[in-house]
């Protein structure tokens, strides 16, 4: 079954260049009709905005697009945007929340503003522009999003403290999201992309650049938007066509009780950070639950 977007319509944040204009493409060309999001202004040699170059594109290969130029870090510009697609295309079924940018620094150099520019395009951006969506896709009991995240948010990296906690806390907030919207029709994912773009041209060999092409990224966000995915709350690592499924993980632990004190964590530190027999919680309560059979059957066994 080839996957297709026909009658579908998505937003794409920042997708004027690199990843964000790669995914539209794919999407585009599977069928949808695509609203291109992106704040950047004209660049040298070229007075068009890179959103209306992108259109051009997807309309000279015989798709439906249209421009967007709102900042997502403002609350009204990205309900605006959301409402572009609802009254230009009468529905939206897809957002990927791609829009961001870098300001690395280390920590010691790091100012507030730093840190709040960051946040606010890569995490408050998808929450706002997800918010906008939310209620249409409820609605019609029908919507994929897509929220970007990073190795950088997963592992860290140096010098992206900013980066790396807007990044990890859209993985939380798929989490949250994931919950809420199964009844609704809506599966939340995540993305982790490598790839060879504006954004990380100057950390790239030429190489790594010739084999991290962003449209192999995008063949991941084409499946995740697609009715053929049936699964909410995934993070998918993709880069150069490597994808695999990242998740959070639990050790086995240990069960200490009523001897629980600093000392006794210490002497157990080894056992306690042994993954062996790891497993995933598909919700908090579900830990929780787990963490009460544990104490219940150490009554018991008593």
């Amino acid at each position: 079954m080839t996957i297709r977007f026909d009658d579908r319509v998505a937003v794409v944040t920042g997708a004027g260049s690199g990843l964000g204009r790669s995914h539209a493409l794919a999407l585009a060309a599977r069928g949808a009709k695509i609203v291109v999001n992106d704040f950047a202004g004209s660049r040298a040699g070229d007075a068009r905005p890179p959103a209306d170059l992108v259109v051009e594109e997807i309309r000279a290969a015989g798709g439906v697009a249209v421009s967007n130029g709102s900042s997502v870090a403002d609350p009204g510009q990205a309900r605006a945007l959301v409402e572009q697609a609802v009254s230009q295309f009468g529905r939206i079924d897809i957002l990927v929340n791609n829009a961001g940018f870098l300001r690395d620094r280390t920590f010691a150099k790091l100012t507030p503003e730093d840190f709040d520019a960051v946040v606010d395009v890569h995490l408050n951006g998808a929450a706002y522009c997800t918010m906008a969506a939310w209620g249409h896709m409820r609605d019609q009991n029908y919507g994929r999003i897509v929220l970007t995240t990073s190795n950088s948010g997963l592992f860290g990296n140096f010098g992206q403290s900013n980066y790396a906690a807007a990044k990890a806390g859209l993985v939380g907030l798929m989490n949250a999201l994931k919950q809420e919207g199964g009844k609704y029709g809506i599966l939340v994912n995540t993305l982790a992309p490598m790839a060879a773009t504006p954004m990380t041209e100057a950390v790239m060999d030429e190489a790594t650049k010739a084999a991290f092409d962003p449209a192999l990224v995008a063949a991941a966000v084409a499946y995740l938007c697609s009715e053929r995915n049936t699964e909410s709350g995934r993070i998918l690592s993709t880069a150069g066509g490597y994808v695999s499924a990242v998740q959070m993980m639990s050790s086995p632990g240990i069960l200490l009780g009523a001897a629980t004190t600093a000392e006794a964590i210490g002497e157990n530190w080894a056992k306690i950070c042994d993954f062996d027999g790891a497993r995933g919680f598909a919700s908090a309560g579900d830990e929780m639950r787990h963490i009460l059979e544990r104490l219940a059957a150490a009554k018991l066994s008593a």
